[in-house]
């Protein structure tokens, strides 16, 4: 592992653990350019306004929301993480025109995600997780 690719990972274990910690100044201080990609419903947060409503939107249902890494890996200007997405429903969740009161049911999901980087950086340029989002509802039973 080339001296890089260790910094790749480290920034993103400190990204992922300021997450878990609601320091989105942080978080957002590991990113060159801050941008999620969510595989799981299409939707696009890019810029630092734009992703902080992410955390906002993502927070509000799961205050307590978490992540644990299962195992991390990089290769070229990606790392990627495999991870438990944990949780408890705490606030409204918003799903559509429908808010779902909350239940104070939790959830543990087993999610993936790749971690972009621009050329010869150690800063994040797009963090894209791969989920099925009607896995953390079936968790809560709620569907």
């Amino acid at each position: 592992m080339t001296d890089l690719q260790a910094a790749r990972i480290q920034t993103v274990r400190d990204h992922m653990a300021l997450e878990c910690v609601g320091d989105w100044d942080g978080v957002i201080a590991t990113f060159q350019h801050p941008r999620y990609e969510m595989y799981g419903n299409g939707a696009v947060f890019d810029g630092e306004a734009a992703v902080r409503r992410y955390f906002e939107l993502s927070r509000t249902p799961f205050p307590d929301q978490a992540n644990e890494i299962i195992a991390i890996a990089a290769s070229g200007n990606v790392v990627l993480v495999e991870f438990w997405l944990t949780g408890t429903h705490l606030g409204p969740l918003r799903l559509g025109n429908k808010t779902i009161e909350p239940t104070g049911r939790s959830f543990r999901v087993r999610l993936a995600a790749t971690f972009e980087f621009a050329e010869g950086s150690d800063k994040i340029i797009c963090e894209r997780p791969y989920y099925d989002q009607n896995s953390v509802l079936r968790a809560l039973e709620l569907i």
